[in-house]
């Protein structure tokens, strides 16, 4: 499941994975909010957190989101992940290459750091 976050600062877009993220949490809370911010500021900044209740991407909810980035490229102007995976540094630091946008992988103990380094505060 994905949850959107409230109180969030403005312009910044939070969500948050629980559990097993299935295809249709792209359509039904995804999706809408980032289309909705690219219809109203052109960018998003996004804060998307894996917390320890994260389960698993079912391989729909993956396909959805590649198709999500590749239909978007340069409407993402920051990308925060904000997770204690191994994975999420070193993906992010590729991701921030092939992208125009800045991407960066967060621990769970950053969560402040990174809402605002997603909300262009910090650098």
């Amino acid at each position: 499941m994905i949850r959107l976050l409230d109180d969030m600062p403005a312009g910044v877009l939070g969500f948050q994975a629980v559990d097993d993220v299935e295809r249709e949490d792209y359509a039904e809370v995804l999706l809408p909010a980032i289309r909705s911010a690219i219809a109203e500021h052109g960018k998003v900044r996004l804060l998307y957190v894996l917390g320890p209740e994260f389960d698993d991407y079912e391989g729909g909810a993956v396909w959805e989101d590649l198709k999500l980035g590749a239909s978007h490229p340069a409407s993402f102007e920051r990308i925060a992940v904000v997770t204690d995976a191994r994975w999420a540094g070193p993906a992010m630091r590729v991701f921030s290459v092939l992208w125009p946008g800045q991407a960066r992988a967060f621990p769970l103990a950053g969560l402040g750091s990174a809402t605002e380094w997603a909300a262009g505060t910090t650098e």
